[in-house]
């Protein structure tokens, strides 16, 4: 399942990539990370808990940043199993940044591949999910810059 779009931010393409380029600073634009540990180079363990639909769902995860390119474009991978429940979530994640009228315009794109029981939730359900974390998201790392 493929997911992008775009998140306007009323700061520099400089600041901007050195927020999204701090893990600590990212996971805390994400509801239910919590548990983030550095374990390698780049690389991060970490605990995210959600809810899909009506299943409560709490996943292991390693985030790997495989390429930093200031200030215009950090990609990562992500790799997590469910706790409690037979599957795996894969994701290839890509921001691109560009300024916009002294601002920051974010364009990504996620590849996400869902396996064993989480894959058998259904596309329209967990597009929605992905649209709910977008939005959350979007407005964590506007109001960091706000205050």
């Amino acid at each position: 399942m493929n997911i992008t779009g775009k998140i306007q931010v009323p700061a520099s393409i400089s600041a901007v990539f050195q927020k999204l380029s701090d893990p600590i600073f990212f996971a805390s634009c994400i509801d239910g990370v919590s548990n983030l540990t550095e374990i390698g180079p780049n690389k991060y363990s970490a605990v995210l808990e959600t809810k899909i639909a009506y299943i409560k769902m709490k996943f292991a995860i390693t985030v790997e940043i495989t390429e930093l390119d200031s200030p215009h474009r950090i990609t990562a991978k992500t790799e997590g199993n469910p706790i409690g429940l037979v599957g795996r979530l894969t994701t290839v994640s890509t921001a691109n940044l560009s300024e916009l009228d002294g601002e920051t315009m974010i364009e990504y794109a996620i590849d996400i591949v869902l396996t064993g029981k989480l894959g058998s939730l259904g596309q329209p359900v967990l597009r929605s999910k992905a649209k709910e974390l977008e939005n959350q998201f979007a407005n964590n790392l506007k109001n960091a810059f706000l205050n």
